[in-house]
């Protein structure tokens, strides 16, 4: 596993930032970048369960089973990924899924001044979806810039 890292200033509030990243509505204008029709199910508070969902290729629904790690608002999220979800169905105990679990996703809101915060990602994967990660955080942190900046 390597840790792979991206950062943006966006012109808007840590609490702005905070709540365009995580609230249902924005979060799914923002993660279309990582896939079209992406969402969650559960809740951000630290232990709770939460699922990062979206449909498959032929409609199921499929994607990441993971836990809230940390939460410290409008500072720190810290996200650990524990399985896949396939066909509505999660597994944690697969050899494909024991190769990358745990993997931990972090974001950090670092005020700047007045009005602007520094939101960074840090996450691990596996060497096979580094590329295809340094690809799509990108799109998706301009696509959060752009929410959070819109007046």
């Amino acid at each position: 596993m390597e840790t792979i890292s991206f950062s943006i200033l966006i012109q808007a509030d840590p609490k702005t930032v905070w709540n365009n990243m995580l609230e249902d509505k924005t979060y799914r204008i923002w993660t279309e970048a990582f896939h079209k029709g992406s969402y969650f199910e559960g809740s951000w508070n630290k232990g709770s369960e939460i699922r990062f969902l979206g449909p498959d290729e032929n409609g199921s629904v499929s994607g990441m089973f993971s836990r809230i790690y940390d939460n410290v608002p409008y500072q720190l999220i810290s996200i650990e990924h524990l399985g896949m979800i396939v066909d509505g169905a999660v597994d944690t105990e697969s050899e494909e899924v024991k190769k990358w679990t745990p993997a931990f996703e972090n974001y950090r809101f670092r005020e700047h001044g007045t009005g602007k915060t520094e939101l960074i990602v840090e996450m691990q994967t596996a060497e096979e979806y580094k590329g295809m990660f340094e690809d799509m955080w990108p799109k998706a942190l301009k696509a959060l810039k752009d929410l959070c900046e819109a007046r």
